[in-house]
């Protein structure tokens, strides 16, 4: 924390956009909650490579990883404030700030990883990255975040019975809570850097997160079964602040757009394989993992969390046409 604030302060006092140890001339500050190497964290620094490459050494970004400027709720904020200059952060902590994102963390909205791609990547997924600069801030691009499933401590989940009365950690997101609460178990909102302490202390029985941070965090050493039952597959969003976006030509913003763009394949290759390593460690844990599970049951409790969240003619127009997109 005291590494947090002090940070914040140093980037509140105007180190963010001037010279830096890269010796551009700008320096973007990106902030990621995910630890070094991490999908996400890796894409964002390929992108600065592309960045400093195509303007000439000029323009940069250094990537702030394992939350060391605060946890999503709170660098959200900072970004909006312009302290801090891009945000790699999953779309589900917007979903109270800004409607539409709540769509895509709707349970079961994508039919496959192909379907979700397909949404992002065309009209709807540009449609929605324009709704952030009504919220300070600029959508620049979407980045995969794999399958999201249930984890807990206590005993496997084979259907929906199993999770009557658990305690499960959520995003700060309606969406989630709702979902979880539908389910029958008792959502309990979190900060991700505190799920593993309460996991491990029975604050909680659970959470639900994909392969790779349920590897990466250790929850799997606390949180030995894992039901691969993919209720969300809630994407990432990479947002800059508009203030600071206000600040540059438009040649520069141009140029950032675009290595935003071209870092989304090399972030999905990166997630492939990342996931497909965090499965195999977490296996080779012993890890009891349910893939055999009836998904119609979940599907049909989950009728109240589209009715609360896609609650106007508007969401419930873009959920309407998110179905009906197709995949090749």
């Amino acid at each position: 924390m005291a590494y947090f604030k002090s940070a914040l302060v140093a980037l509140a006092a105007g180190t963010m956009l001037g010279t830096s140890a890269y010796g551009c001339e700008i320096t973007l500050r990106s902030s990621d909650t995910h630890p070094p190497g991490y999908p996400t964290v890796t894409a964002v620094q390929h992108m600065g490579e592309l960045l400093e490459e195509r303007s000439g050494g000029r323009l940069c970004i250094e990537v702030f990883d394992s939350a060391q400027l605060g946890e999503e709720v709170d660098s959200i904020e900072q970004t909006q404030l312009g302290v801090i200059d891009m945000d790699r952060v999953s779309l589900g902590p917007f979903n109270n700030i800004i409607p539409e994102t709540a769509v895509f963390s709707l349970p079961y909205i994508f039919r496959s990883v192909d379907h979700m791609h397909a949404v992002l990547d065309g009209e709807i997924g540009q449609e929605i990255l324009g709704t952030f600069s009504d919220h300070q801030l600029v959508g620049l691009a979407y980045y995969d975040a794999g399958a999201r499933s249930f984890y807990n401590r206590t005993h496997p989940i084979t259907s929906i019975d199993d999770i009557e009365g658990m305690s499960f950690r959520v995003m700060q997101s309606d969406v989630f809570v709702d979902m979880v609460n539908a389910l029958g178990g008792n959502a309990t909102p979190m900060p991700y850097g505190e799920v593993y302490s309460a996991i491990q202390t029975g604050v909680i029985d659970g959470a639900e997160n994909n392969w790779p941070s349920y590897e990466s965090s250790g929850h799997y050493e606390v949180a030995g079964y894992y039901t691969l039952d993919q209720h969300l597959m809630v994407p990432e969003v990479l947002v800059m602040s508009q203030i600071t976006w206000n600040s540059l030509t438009d040649e520069d913003r141009e140029l950032i757009r675009q290595a935003a763009l071209d870092s989304v394949p090399y972030e999905r290759e990166q997630w492939a394989a990342r996931e497909a390593a965090s499965e195999e460690i977490v296996r080779a844990a012993g890890v009891e993992i349910v893939t055999d599970i009836d998904k119609t049951p979940f599907i049909e409790a989950m009728g109240p969390v589209y009715e609360a969240h896609a609650n106007t003619p508007e969401l419930r127009d873009l959920v309407a046409r998110i179905q009906a997109v197709e995949t090749e």
